[in-house]
Order: C-alpha cells, then structure tokens, then sequence
C-alpha cells in the first residue's frame, strides 16, 4: 500500500502530560473502545499538530524551539467528524504562547498545500484520544475522558508518514 506523501510539524508535551494522556488512551481501550493506544509503534505519541503539508522542505527547528517551554492546557473533549464514526480529542487552550509558535511555523515553513485543519485561521489545536469512535459508543467514551490537564511544551518534532520516520526538531528551553 502506497502512502499518500503527508508531513508535519508536531508540539511534544511534558513526560506528566504526556503520562495523563496516555491514561486516557488506556482507559478507553480497557472499556473495549477506539483508542490511540492500539497505535503501538514509538512514533505515536501524544502531541499537538501545528502543521500538515504533502512536502516540506528546511525548516529551522533551533530558531523555533530558542523560547522557553510554555504552559499547555488541555480542555474538554471534542468531536470532529461526520458520519456514524467520529474522533474523539481533547481541547487544546490557545493560549497567546501557543498560537505564536502555530504562527512561527508557518511562517518558516513558507507557502504551501496546509491541510485545513491546521491552516492559519482555521486551525483547532487538540490532542487526538481516539479516531472512528461509534456514535452509539460516545455515551460510554466521553465520560472516561475530561478534566483540565495543564502542562508544558517540551519540543518539536517532523513526522514523515511516507518514510515513517520521526525527527527531533528541537527541544524548548
């Protein structure tokens, strides 16, 4: 199977967010449900997508991790979707710090084909639970997640889906 070509740029959370979310991922599959836990490749890691594109040339991870880390919280739980299955996210507050980076790596990305869904303007930061949750399961999946969890920003990182490979981008300070 041929993969479509799809790159992004990626926020990393601290290792007690990153735990947090984690736990949920777990409880939904202990409750028998979809969850990311099912994903078990070390790529799949909790973390916010600040970019998709088909191609990406250079782009300068140092100049865009040289800030401090900056708190992150993660809000209620969302649904995107349409049909009878939907992916479950938790919320991503966007908080001044957060929506500057978003706009920093667009800006060093330069012109491209942004997938909707983190373009400027039309992005909704989140951290993905779960995808193609049945409908008639969201009853039992949504109580399982929820509550604030606030965090930090730990680093950057390159997600090649065609290569499947993972880079390091850079951590904050």
């Amino acid at each position: 199977m041929t993969r479509a070509p799809v790159i992004s740029v990626e926020l990393l959370l601290d290792e007690a967010t990153e735990t947090a979310v984690r736990a949920e991922w777990d409880a939904l599959a202990s409750a028998g449900l979809s969850s990311m836990a099912a994903h078990t490749a070390a790529s799949n890691r909790p973390h916010v997508t600040l970019l998709v594109r088909s191609a990406l040339e250079r782009l300068d991870g140092a100049a865009l991790t040289a800030r401090p880390t900056f708190q992150v919280s993660l809000g209620s739980p969302l649904l995107f979707g349409d049909g009878d299955r939907r992916v479950l996210v938790r919320s991503v507050v966007p908080s001044p710090a957060l929506l500057a980076l978003h706009d920093e790596v667009h800006a060093a990305a330069g012109p491209g084909d942004d997938a909707p869904h983190t373009a400027p303007g039309r992005w909704t930061p989140h951290v993905t639970l779960a995808r193609r949750v049945r409908l008639q399961d969201l009853e039992r999946a949504v109580p399982l997640v929820g509550g604030e969890i606030v965090g930090s920003a730990r680093a950057l990182r390159r997600w090649d889906a065609v290569e499947r490979r993972v880079t390091p981008l850079g951590d904050f300070r």
